[in-house]
């Protein structure tokens, strides 16, 4: 697989986990504000998503989604800290703890893939920029 459809694919793969991780945790949360900025937070992860994969159609690449063993890992870490802790400060910190690993992730792609069209590169500090601006906005649900 070449770079742009690697890159393609880990954008691909970050923004469907987001909308998965986000759809669990908002049965969750009962607090409307904190629910309004998953919401969001979900709208845009979903947006990303649909554009990392009409980029990988139009560019002639299969996209690789998150297998389901890794689903159901997410499922099983989300369902086992949210056992005794539901309140909206964990989940908050729970959402900060992901996007961090996403910010970490989409700082060494970036620099793994410094020769993927500029597009894709774009569509990826669009991500990164993303995730960078989810942990400032749930700091103040912590």
């Amino acid at each position: 697989m070449n770079g742009n459809a690697e890159l393609l694919n880990f954008i691909y793969q970050n923004s469907q986990m987001g909308v998965e991780t986000i759809d669990k945790l908002l049965e969750l949360c009962d607090q409307s504000e904190f629910k309004r900025l998953m919401q969001s937070q979900h709208d845009e992860y979903q947006t990303i998503n649909r554009e990392a994969k009409l980029l990988l159609a139009e560019n002639g690449y299969d996209e690789k989604g998150i297998s389901a063993f890794e689903k159901m890992k997410t499922y099983i870490m989300i369902n086992m800290q949210t056992l005794t802790d539901k309140s909206t400060s964990h989940i908050a910190e729970m959402m900060m703890v992901g996007s961090t690993m996403g910010v970490i992730q989409a700082l060494r792609n970036l620099r793994k893939y410094k020769d993927a069209d500029s597009h894709i590169q774009g569509l990826m500090d669009r991500l990164l920029k993303f995730e960078e601006n989810n942990i400032s906005q749930l700091k103040k649900f912590v």
